[in-house]
């Protein structure tokens, strides 16, 4: 992205859990790479030690004209809200998004929203980005979530992803170890009704790939409950 003059999503992402944690790879096979009709997706997963699962996803099409990289990360050892990082740039117009997703066993306490949403604040000059009519996700989607999109903001947006990350990292590592399978179970439920109801990304996998790709892309890949 960005001709790689500014560090991507997943090597930010890795270099602020590899200070801290032990991080292994997977091998999955040909799911590494899959392209078709002009798309091309290539797929990295970890395993983060105390933390959970990390898939980093990036896909270009439109003639090079589109690139989106997408990062997520399921906790599993710590009841932490699931992290969604997108980096989406279409014709010179980006969007960056940093979703967090109610998925815990218990309410998160408050000095941990609060702590994202300063740091969200610091972008309010900024477009936000409005996904239209209704998801099945809004009532989960927490408000502390960074979503703003513009023109010529690259710079601010690589800070902005690695400031929030690094606090949602610092924070969740603060949280004690949780029922490791009732929170699978919590990650498992939002794969499958991400797979259900679809999305942009989503169908565009179905599309291309069929439905069975599909399903292992984000429940084994993305999500690492399968």
């Amino acid at each position: 992205m960005n001709s790689c003059k500014y560090q991507s999503l997943g090597e930010m992402v890795l270099e602020r859990l590899e200070k801290d944690h032990k991080v292994e790879r997977n091998d999955i096979g040909t799911d590494a790479l899959l392209k078709k009709s002009g798309f091309k997706f290539t797929t990295e997963t970890y395993e983060i030690e105390n933390i959970g699962h990390l898939c980093i996803l990036r896909m270009s099409g439109m003639l090079g004209l589109m690139h989106m990289e997408t990062v997520v990360l399921s906790t599993v050892y710590k009841d932490s809200p699931l992290i969604n990082l997108d980096r989406v740039m279409v014709m010179g117009k980006e969007t960056m998004l940093a979703e967090l997703y109610d998925n815990m066993l218990t309410p998160l306490p408050k000095a941990y929203t609060e702590k994202l949403d300063t740091l969200k604040e610091k972008d309010g000059d900024l477009a936000e980005y409005v996904s239209g009519g209704e998801h099945w996700y809004d009532p989960i989607l927490l408000p502390c979530s960074y979503r703003k999109t513009g023109k010529k903001v690259a710079a601010r947006f690589e800070e902005a992803a690695k400031n929030y990350f690094d606090a949602y990292v610092s924070q969740t590592d603060e949280l004690s170890l949780c029922d490791k399978n009732a929170k699978t179970a919590k990650v498992r439920d939002f794969a499958e009704k991400l797979i259900s109801n679809g999305g942009p990304a989503v169908n565009q996998v179905k599309k291309l790939f069929g439905d069975e790709v599909a399903r292992r892309l984000i429940l084994k890949h993305m999500y690492g409950v399968e």
